[in-house]
């Protein structure tokens, strides 16, 4: 397969979509990234990613620039059904990639903090969804299905992701709001004893395997993107000597959810999402070279104050 020469991507101010997008380029890529709005215009443009002014809903845009391309990255929103139709449709009957980002959490179950599931899941392994994540996966099954339309169309499942990204927000979801909260209570917070465990992944292997995937993945494949994993206990501990404060304060599951909202709270730290990668290693050769989030938590973690703000409450799982 040729890779792709001219790549349309949404999300290309975020976390995943921009590191993603500045690879692309470094790759010689000719990359077009959707923005909300032009105040980030700029760097998109100092960093050689042309910027296309527009939102997800504003579906004829985004059918257009799909046609327009080579290939789409869909790394702004994992729920927005609208805006997958849209790429779907523009894509159809071309054979060029779609490649969208859903994640781990499709798996991901109640434990509320209490307990390390047994359960692992893999891409051969049937899915357990929750009533939560159910219209994620059906998006996830849209996207796979569009394979019978001329697209190659691939899923990629990333687990817990961490490190610093390229892009314009270099910060992750799940470990950086713990830290944020951290400073701002004086101790880090963890849902419940914080027995659960999700896996992770590093963000460069997560962009190393986009590559692969636009590369050669075949139609209708689903990847995990995973390489190791840690129980909430374990994560707070690390943040705790990373960042000089007290020991872990376990919340009570129903004082979490108050604080951050039921799906942070439940799903986002207080669940066990446990993948591993047997497809997207045996099938595209992927080998990620880190595989412990809590190393670079003690090693590599910046201590600075650089770490986004968040809303104490919000809707936002992983």
């Amino acid at each position: 397969m040729a890779f792709p020469k001219n790549i349309f991507i949404t999300g290309a101010t975020g976390y995943i979509g921009g590191s993603i997008a500045v690879r692309l380029v470094k790759s010689g890529v000719h990359v077009r990234g959707l923005i909300r709005n032009e105040v980030n215009a700029d760097w998109l443009v100092a960093h050689g990613i042309e910027p296309v002014l527009g939102e997800l809903s504003d579906s004829d845009l985004l059918e257009l620039e799909a046609r327009k391309s080579d290939g789409v990255i869909n790394a702004a929103s994992a729920d927005h059904a609208e805006s997958v139709q849209a790429l779907i449709k523009g894509l159809s009957g071309t054979s060029k990639p779609l490649l969208h980002t859903s994640g781990s959490s499709i798996v991901g179950d109640d434990a509320r903090g209490s307990h390390q599931s047994g359960t692992i899941f893999d891409e051969y392994t049937p899915i357990v969804v929750s009533e939560l994540k159910l219209a994620r996966r059906n998006i996830d099954l849209k996207v796979l299905s569009a394979s019978a339309m001329g697209i190659r169309s691939i899923v990629i499942c990333p687990s817990l992701i961490y490190g610093q990204g390229e892009g314009l927000n270099p910060n992750s979801v799940q470990v950086p709001f713990l830290a944020s909260n951290a400073r701002q209570q004086g101790r880090v917070q963890i849902v419940g004893a914080g027995l659960n465990v999700w896996s992770n992944v590093h963000i460069d292997d997560v962009v190393n395997l986009y590559m692969l995937c636009l590369e050669k993945a075949p139609a209708g494949a689903l990847y995990f993107a995973e390489n190791g994993e840690a129980s909430f206990k374990e994560i707070g501990s690390a943040l705790s000597k990373r960042l000089g404060l007290p020991a872990v304060e376990s919340l009570n599951p129903d004082v979490a959810a108050n604080l951050w909202g039921i799906p942070r709270a439940h799903y986002s730290f207080g669940s066990n999402s446990r993948v591993r990668s047997v497809r997207a290693k045996n099938e595209l050769g992927w080998v990620p070279r880190h595989d412990s989030v809590v190393d670079w938590i003690l090693g590599e973690m910046p201590t600075e104050k650089i770490m986004c703000k968040f809303k104490t409450k919000g809707l936002y799982v992983a």
